[in-house]
């Protein structure tokens, strides 16, 4: 007789377990939505700059900033920051308290905190100079949301609702984030302009990115391209930008290890305006 074949019963079957979906990433904050393309760009910089930093705890620093410039009076910052234990990404931990105060008395501070899982709450508090020469009471309410529906895929929006004497309006911004494996792009669209961004990483060493900002109220559209070098066995960071108003500009980060010090040499140059402004900056910590 030939081979004969067999049939387990379905109980003896093996079964299979059931597939387990990946949960959707966290899409973070609204206001970092173009970070990625932003870091790429250099900060202004014009005058001498020192910045000392101190890490009290893991979870308070605070940092000194003396800035001497021709442009205005030397200025003295004290800034400080409290962050929580509660950590969703990289860049968001709850409740998180931030605050500024200059030497002439004005404060700005900022509180963010964690309501829900998914619901956040900020709170900003804001003085000009140390005596008030008249009370104003403003509202602004800015509401956010941002959803998952891939793992590359966000879209949302934002409401902001403002209230002071004499006006008050509010404007609607969509946005979508696009990120592949190498590149992100981002867009905002919305009643006051639009904002979009394109952030490619082409190697470890060097990114590029592109930004375009429109704003329906000042009539202005810019269009801008950064890119970012870096030299790890020169312990040297390279960042430089071009933009439609014929500006250009570069600034030079170097690290001086065993210390814990980096230098930096900005140059900005505005072809338009004709006016050309540098900078220096030591930072410790």
């Amino acid at each position: 007789m030939g081979n004969t074949l067999g049939l387990a019963p379905m109980g003896a079957l093996p079964r299979r377990s059931p597939r387990r979906e990946e949960p959707l990433p966290n899409p973070g904050s609204f206001d970092e939505l173009h970070r990625l393309c932003k870091d790429v760009f250099p900060a202004q910089m014009e005058g001498v700059k020192l910045v000392v930093n101190k890490v009290l705890s893991s979870h308070f620093q605070v940092a000194h900033t003396v800035h001497m410039s021709a442009l205005g009076l030397p200025g003295y910052h004290l800034h400080a920051a409290y962050a929580g234990d509660w950590q969703l990404s990289p860049t968001e931990v709850f409740p998180t308290v931030v605050g500024d105060v200059d030497s002439s008395g004005s404060l700005n501070a900022q509180l963010l905190l964690l309501l829900a899982e998914r619901l956040r709450a900020k709170a900003v508090f804001q003085t000009q100079q140390a005596k008030f020469l008249t009370w104003q009471f403003d509202v602004i309410v800015v509401a956010h949301f941002l959803q998952s529906l891939t793992h590359r895929l966000v879209l949302g929006g934002e409401l902001v609702y403002h209230r002071r004497p004499g006006e008050e309006g509010a404007i609607l911004t969509l946005a979508g984030k696009y990120s592949a494996l190498h590149w992100v792009a981002t867009l905002n669209v919305g009643s006051g302009g639009a904002h979009a961004s394109y952030y490619h990483r082409a190697n470890e060493q060097v990114q590029v990115g592109v930004e375009f900002e429109a704003n329906t109220r000042l009539q202005d559209t810019t269009f801008s391209f950064g890119y970012h070098l870096t030299l790890p066995q020169a312990n040297m960071v390279f960042r430089g930008l071009v933009d439609s108003n014929w500006c250009v500009g570069a600034v030079l980060e170097k690290k001086m290890p065993p210390l814990p010090v980096t230098l930096a040499l900005g140059a900005f140059l505005n072809h338009w305006r004709n006016r050309f402004h540098c900078g220096f900056s030591i930072t410790v910590g």
